[in-house]
């Protein structure tokens, strides 16, 4: 196993589109999504322990999910946790732990992943994963991984990537959820990937990036690099999460680098974003529905139907819908309308007691 690999895995997210079964105190990310028995955290951590040490594993959340992770995560120490006071999006949390893990091996390799998707073919993946692993020893390329698309995927960002003969291709752009007509010309193109937001690179590599490409962010880090694995982390952490801007990755550094590459995937791949991805990937009966709990369904097809063990539900003529108990919420509602869901989170926020809901 390579000592100087190290995985960062994203947990900060509040998976909105999920709602309501995904909430606040507790989002998708730690949530058994598929009935497995395990949440997708614990189902992404056990995935990276085929090709890298446990305690090479970190762990970016939201500072109010530290215990969770823990929970779930039993056997990580606690310095593995890096808590964040305040979500600033995807660019600020990867100089957080790439800042740390520079301490810890200035020779490291980087594997980024969210802990929300679902990834079939393991083995696939690991040797696609491991590919690039290797490629990005010498510490001046940044890599993201590619899906072969199979539909014209609206939901998803698309890499253009030039052609050569390795598997690992220079990228040309990329292009952030397409209209429905743009992705059939991606589909058709054959030069086209699906973005997984997985991401491989040196720890130089992308410290040098963001020194390049967002220096302000990149001072701030190296200001406070001393008091990380310190008892004054917190409080430096607080600071300079107060006075960074909330950008992403992609934007702040991987659409404007020069040495962005993408390792070609062929791996069964879903990013799990919405309930219509979770539809997607779920078995279903005869009429296409996915159904959990005590339920009773009647004339309905394409759904995604959940019960509770302590309350009979009964479904009738639905078609392409969601239909759940959440706890203290009851939803019936297009399940394909993903942006209905931010409407419905941001309405409520407005209501009475909003929070108990959220």
């Amino acid at each position: 196993m390579n000592k100087n690999l190290h995985v960062v895995l994203m947990a900060g997210g509040v998976g909105t589109r999920f709602w309501p079964y995904s909430r606040n105190a507790k989002p998708k990310q730690f949530l058994d999504v598929l009935g497995t028995g395990k949440s997708l955290l614990q189902s992404t951590f056990e995935r990276y322990l085929l090709i890298c040490s446990p305690e090479n594993i970190w762990i970016v959340t939201h500072e109010e999910h530290a215990t969770l992770v823990q929970e779930q995560l039993g056997t990580i120490n606690q310095d593995q946790i890096l808590a964040e006071p305040m979500r600033k999006n995807t660019a600020p949390c990867i100089a957080y732990a790439a800042n740390k893990i520079f301490l810890k091996d200035p020779d490291a390799v980087m594997i980024v992943s969210p802990t929300d998707h679902l990834i079939l073919s393991e083995k696939e993946f690991i040797q696609t994963i491991q590919k690039a692993v290797d490629q990005a020893q010498s510490q001046d390329k940044l890599i993201t991984l590619g899906i072969k698309p199979t539909r014209p995927e609206t939901g998803y960002g698309y890499i253009q990537f030039l052609e050569g003969k390795s598997n690992l291709k220079k990228v040309k752009t990329f292009t952030e959820k397409p209209a429905i007509a743009l992705a059939k010309t991606f589909l058709e193109s054959g030069d086209f990937v699906w973005n997984s937001g997985v991401f491989v690179w040196g720890v130089k590599a992308i410290l040098q990036a963001f020194q390049r490409y967002l220096p302000e962010l990149s001072e701030a880090f190296e200001e406070i690099r001393p008091q990380l694995f310190t008892p004054d982390e917190k409080i430096v952490i607080t600071q300079v999460y107060a006075q960074t801007k909330s950008i992403s990755i992609d934007y702040g550094v991987m659409e404007k680098a020069d040495n962005v590459y993408v390792s070609l995937g062929n791996f069964s791949w879903s990013d799990l974003g919405s309930w219509a991805s979770l539809h997607e990937v779920s078995g279903k009966d005869d009429q296409n529905n996915v159904v959990n709990g005590n339920v009773l369904v009647y004339d309905s097809r394409n759904s995604v139907i959940r019960g509770t063990t302590d309350k009979l539900l009964v479904v009738q003529g639905l078609n392409g819908y969601l239909v759940g108990i959440f706890d203290n919420v009851v939803i019936i509602c297009e399940k394909d309308k993903e942006e209905m869901f931010r409407r419905y989170v941001n309405d409520l926020k407005t209501k009475p007691n909003s929070s108990d809901y959220l």
